[in-house]
This record gives structure tokens, C-alpha cells and sequence, in this order.
């Protein structure tokens, strides 16, 4: 029997190229997913950047791993940032990544006064 296909991958894969504006306000968001060779600094074999921005496009909230963070040693890896913190982020699977940035961008549009 045939492993079975990992949809909730498929799913995150799904969303490349989206934007996708969340509020009448003019908050968007954006997904870059793109499917790698494993390597070292991408275990998981994805190379992905989820954004948040704010109507005048300044970023508020993203997770990926296509770039390097400044002041680490390595070159890429796993993070978030929000606002203007930038942090490590623990990648565990698809869900997790996309559950954790829907979390994020809604504690943020509360923070903001945006959502209730």
C-alpha cells in the first residue's frame, strides 16, 4: 500500500501567490510557499514567507525562512517577526505554520483596534 499524500502540505502549497486583503480597513496578507530539496537550513524541505501588512504596506507580522536574520551565524533559518521583533520560530509541520500566522495576525489586529 502507497503512503498516503500529505494534503495538509498540499494545502500550504495551495496558498503560493495568494493576497489576500483581511479587513475593510485595507490589512492584507500574502503567501510565498515554495517546495525545496532538503537541506540543512530548511529540514522540512519548504521555503515559505507569510506576511501580514497594514494598509500602507509596512510588514506587521511574518514567519518564514528565506533570509538570513541579522546578527546569527546561520543563514537561514526558521523566524517570525512582528512588528519589530524578530524571533526564532519552531517549524513542526504545515497546520502548525499556518494555525501559528493566523494566530499572530489576529492577536496583532487586536492589539491594533482593528478586530474585537
Amino acid at each position: 500500500m502507497m503512503p498516503s499524500r500529505d494534503t495538509s502540505l498540499d494545502n500550504l502549497l495551495d496558498l503560493h501567490g495568494q493576497v489576500l486583503v483581511i479587513d475593510a480597513a485595507g490589512y492584507w496578507v500574502r503567501f510565498v510557499v515554495h517546495q525545496v530539496p532538503v537541506t540543512a537550513q530548511k529540514p522540512h524541505g519548504l521555503d515559505y514567507s507569510m506576511t501580514m501588512h497594514a494598509p500602507d504596506g509596512t510588514r506587521l507580522v511574518g514567519f518564514d525562512n528565506a533570509h538570513q536574520v541579522e546578527g546569527k551565524r546561520r543563514a537561514e533559518h526558521d523566524h517570525k517577526h512582528r512588528l519589530r521583533t524578530v524571533k526564532p520560530y519552531a517549524y513542526r509541520d504545515a497546520p502548525s505554520l499556518v494555525a501559528d500566522f493566523w494566530s499572530e495576525v489576529e492577536a496583532v489586529m487586536r492589539e491594533k483596534g482593528v478586530w474585537l
